[in-house]
C-alpha cells in the first residue's frame, strides 16, 4: 500500500502537493496490460464525502484486481483547484486561493490511508504541468479550426461588480423545469444549456437578477461537423460507456434550443473561457481570459501522471505514445457530460489518444433510497466512521457488494451492512481459518498435511472459479464477485460441518484425517483470500504473514501451499459491527442553539485568547478619502497608522458616506491582514465597520470611530 506524505509548498506558491511513495513492483510480463486509471477529481473547497470514498474505493479495488494479474498501473488523482468558488471561498477566508487549496490538500491523506486507498500519486490543478497542458491542448485545437472568438452576453452582478461564473447562476431548468438549477448544466435531468437559458436567473451570490454585459469569450466548436461524427460513434459504439450512459448521451444529439428560440440539431458549442477576477489557467495570447475550470480540469490527470512519471525518470510523451495504452476514468453520473463529450474530443482533435474507458456509478443513498443529510442522521461522514474504529474493510466490502459495473444507485442500509459484515466476513470467511488454523498449530507443529480425495475435490471446485471470479472484476461487477466469493465460502463450510475437525481431535487414531481436514480447511482459505484480497487488502496483508507466503496473486489459486508448508500461529483477524457503533453513525448532531443579538446575527464561535491575540487592531486616521472610479459601493481612504508610511484600503461604505465625512476621522482597521489585489488597486487592511445581518431589512454600514484621546499607531487589546 502506498503512503502519501506532503510535499513542502514550491518557491512558485502553488498548492502544497501529496507525494504517494509507492513500493517498487515487479516488471510486467510481455504479455502485462499497461493501465492509466484515474477517479474523478474533487474539488478543493471542502472535505472529501462518502460519495467520493465510495468511489475512490471502486476504483482501488479494480486497480488492485489488475495488479494482481500482473498488468502495469499507474493510479493517479488530483484536487480541482480552479475556478470563481474557489476563489470566492479562499476571499472569505481571507487567504490566497493557493494556500486555501493548499489547507483543504493537508486534509486528504487521512481519508486515503483510512481507507486503504492507494494511488500512485495525488496531485493539483495549479501545478506547473497543468498549466503547460492546458495551454498546449487549447494550441493544438486552435491550430485544428475548433477555436472560435464571439462576442457574448454573460450575466453580470451589480451588486458584486463581477461576471458570474455558470455555477454562480441558478434558475430554473428550460427543459425539465426544476427550480434552482445551476447555470451550466441541471442535476435533474443533466440538461446542458448557457446560463443566458436559464428562466428568472437570480445571483448565487447577492440573490440580486444579474443583468446581461457584452464580453468576449472563446468556444470549443462541439458542433463542427468532424466533432460529432466522432463522438457519435465513440459514445455509441459499445466500447467506450456503458449501454444506460450511450442511451443518455444519445438525447444530447437530439433536438435542442438555442439562446435565442430557435432550435438546433445536434451539439452546441462550448464556452471554453472567463473573464478576470477567476483563478484559473491564462489563455494564452488572451489577457484577462482564462479557461473555464472544466477545461484544465480533466487536463488535471495527465498532468498528475506527468508528475508520477517525471519524478521517477520516466518519459511522459513515450508512454503516452504507447498504443497499447489503455485509459480509464472513474466517475460520477452526475458529471457524464464532460467525461463522454467534452474531454473526448479534447484528446482527439488535439492529436492525443482517447480514453480506453468512462466507467460510471450512481450516487449513495441510506436507509432505502434517502439522501443523506447530517442534520437529520442519516449523513455517513467517512471520518465519524474511522473515528469510531469502525474497520475500513467493512464498508470496502459492503461497497464491494453492492456496485455492479452500472451506473445505478447503491443504498446504504445500517441492518443490512452489519448483517452482510458479521454473517458473510465473520461468519463464512474469517471463521475457516479460526477453525482449523488451531489444531495445526498444536497438533502438527504448524506444518501442512497431504489433502485426501474429497478435500482435493473441494479445493478444485473453488480453483474452478478464479476465471468467473477475475472476469467480475474486471467488468467492475464485484457484486457478482462477492456473490460467487461466498458461494464458494459456504461449500467450505459445508465441507467443515461435514468433517467436524473438533470431534475428529477427541477421536484416537484419527490424527492424519484431521491434519488432512484443517489442510483442506487452510489451502481453501488461501484461495478465498487470493479472490477478496482487491476489496480486503489489509486483511489479506495479515493472511498473508499467518501463512507465510509471498503477496498473493490470482495466478497463485492454481497451485496449492503443499504437504509440509509451516503456517504461523492465527491470530484474529476482525471483530463483528457492534449495533452501538452504527447508532453512533447516524446519530444526529446537537442542535445548535443560537444566540442571537439584536444585529441578527449569531454569536460566532468561542475562540481562545491567542487566537484573538494574531488580529492586530490598530488606531487609524483617515488622511484622504475619495469615490472609486468605476464602482458603485468602495470608497478608498488613505490611512496613517502610525508606521511613517500611508496605507491604501478599499472599504465598500459608499452607501453610507460622503467622502469628505470620513476625511480626518479616526477609526480602528485590522493592520496584519493580508494584502489583497483588488481590481482597483491593492487593498491593504480592512477598515472594522458594523451592520445588520439582515441588509435588506436593515439597511446601513456604521464605520467604528474611537473616543478622542486616541492616536494613529495605538494597538487594540
Amino acid at each position: 500500500m502506498s503512503a502519501c506524505t506532503e510535499k513542502p509548498s514550491p518557491p512558485h506558491n502553488r498548492p502544497a502537493l501529496l507525494e504517494c511513495q509507492v513500493p517498487p513492483r515487479k516488471p510486467p510480463s510481455m504479455t502485462a496490460r499497461k493501465l492509466f486509471v484515474t477517479t474523478a477529481l474533487p474539488y478543493a473547497n471542502g472535505n472529501f464525502h462518502i460519495g467520493h470514498i465510495m468511489e475512490y474505493i471502486q476504483a482501488d479495488t479494480w486497480v488492485r484486481a489488475q495488479r494482481m494479474q500482473g498488468n502495469a498501473v499507474n493510479f493517479v488523482g488530483a484536487d480541482d483547484a480552479h475556478g470563481a468558488p474557489i476563489m470566492i471561498a479562499a476571499e472569505k477566508a481571507g487567504k490566497t486561493p493557493q494556500q486555501f487549496v493548499a489547507d483543504i490538500a493537508a486534509g486528504r491523506k487521512q481519508y486515503l490511508d483510512g481507507f486503504h486507498i492507494a494511488f500512485d500519486n495525488w496531485h493539483n490543478t495549479d501545478a506547473p504541468e497543468n498549466h503547460v497542458l492546458a495551454q498546449q491542448i487549447y494550441r493544438d485545437l486552435k491550430a485544428a479550426g475548433f477555436i472560435e472568438t464571439r462576442t457574448i452576453e454573460q450575466f453580470f452582478d451589480t451588486e458584486k461588480n463581477m461576471f458570474l461564473p455558470d455555477r454562480f447562476i441558478k434558475g430554473e431548468c428550460p427543459r425539465c423545469h426544476a427550480k434552482d438549477q445551476y447555470g451550466d448544466n441541471c442535476e435533474v435531468c443533466s440538461a446542458v444549456y448557457a446560463p443566458t437559458d436559464l428562466i428568472n436567473p437570480y445571483s448565487a451570490l447577492s440573490g440580486a437578477k444579474p443583468v446581461l454585459k457584452s464580453s468576449e469569450h472563446f468556444f470549443f466548436k462541439l458542433s463542427d461537423p468532424r466533432c460529432v461524427e466522432f463522438l457519435t460513434e465513440w459514445t455509441q459504439d459499445g466500447q467506450h460507456v456503458q449501454p444506460e450512459v450511450a442511451n443518455k448521451i444519445k438525447e444530447w444529439f437530439g433536438v435542442r434550443t438555442n439562446p435565442d428560440g430557435t432550435t438546433s440539431e445536434g451539439l452546441g458549442d462550448w464556452d471554453i473561457s472567463r473573464d478576470a477576477p477567476y483563478f484559473g489557467i491564462e489563455i494564452p495570447d488572451a489577457p484577462g481570459k482564462y479557461f473555464y475550470v472544466w477545461l484544465d480540469a480533466p487536463v488535471g490527470y495527465l498532468a498528475s501522471l506527468k508528475n508520477l512519471l517525471d519524478r521517477r525518470g520516466e518519459d511522459y510523451e513515450a508512454y503516452m505514445a504507447d498504443p497499447t495504452l489503455e485509459q480509464y476514468h472513474f466517475i460520477g453520473k452526475d458529471i457524464i457530460t464532460f467525461h463522454t463529450l467534452f474531454w473526448p474530443a479534447m484528446l482527439k482533435f488535439s492529436g492525443r489518444k482517447t480514453p480506453t474507458k468512462i466507467c460510471v456509478h450512481g450516487f449513495m443513498t441510506v436507509n432505502n433510497g434517502e439522501k443523506m443529510s447530517k442534520s437529520r442522521g442519516t449523513g455517513l461522514d467517512p471520518l465519524k466512521y474511522l473515528g469510531l474504529q469502525m474497520n475500513p474493510e467493512w464498508l470496502r466490502y459492503y461497497l464491494g457488494a453492492k456496485l455492479n459495473g452500472k451506473n445505478e444507485d447503491i443504498d446504504f442500509n445500517p441492518d443490512d451492512f452489519m448483517a452482510r459484515v458479521n454473517s458473510d466476513l465473520i461468519g463464512k470467511y474469517v471463521n475457516i481459518a479460526s477453525r482449523a488454523a488451531g489444531f495445526i498449530a498444536k497438533r502438527f507443529d504448524g506444518k501442512l498435511g497431504t489433502v485426501s480425495e474429497d478435500g482435493q475435490a473441494l479445493l478444485a471446485q473453488l480453483r474452478g472459479q478464479s476465471e468467473a471470479v477475475v472476469q467480475a472484476f474486471e467488468n467492475r461487477d464485484t457484486a457478482r464477485a462477492v456473490r460467487e466469493i461466498m458461494q464458494l465460502c459456504d461449500r467450505v463450510n459445508e465441507y467443515v460441518d461435514a468433517n467436524k475437525p473438533w470431534e475428529l481431535a477427541k477421536q484416537e487414531g484419527m490424527d492424519a484425517r484431521l491434519q488432512d481436514v484443517c489442510t483442506t480447511c487452510i489451502e481453501a482459505f488461501r484461495l478465498l483470500t487470493i479472490y477478496l484480497k482487491p476489496i480486503l487488502p489489509a486483511v489479506a496483508e495479515q493472511v498473508e504473514g499467518f501463512l507465510n507466503v509471498a503477496p498473493l496473486q490470482f495466478a497463485d489459486a492454481q497451485n496449492l501451499l503443499g504437504a509440509g508448508h509451516a503456517i504461523g500461529l492465527y491470530k484474529h483477524l476482525m471483530q463483528r459491527v457492534d449495533v452501538k457503533q452504527l447508532e453512533a453513525l447516524f446519530e444526529a448532531p446537537e442542535p445548535v442553539v443560537e444566540k442571537v443579538l439584536p444585529g441578527g446575527e449569531e454569536i460566532a464561535e468561542t475562540i481562545g485568547i491567542d487566537d484573538f491575540a494574531k488580529v492586530d487592531l490598530r488606531i487609524a486616521k483617515i488622511v484622504e478619502c475619495k469615490p472609486v472610479e468605476g464602482s458603485t459601493k468602495l470608497l478608498q481612504l488613505t490611512l496613517d497608522v502610525g508606521e511613517g508610511k500611508t496605507r491604501n484600503v478599499f472599504s465598500g461604505i459608499s452607501s453610507m458616506y460622503q467622502p469628505e465625512q470620513l476625511q480626518g476621522k479616526l477609526t480602528v482597521m485590522v493592520a496584519n491582514l493580508a494584502p489583497r489585489k483588488m481590481k482597483f488597486g491593492i487593498s491593504e487592511g480592512m477598515v472594522l465597520a458594523a451592520s445588520h445581518a439582515d441588509e435588506k431589512a436593515n439597511p446601513g454600514i456604521y464605520v467604528l470611530e474611537p473616543f478622542p484621546g486616541a492616536t494613529p499607531g495605538m494597538r487594540i487589546h
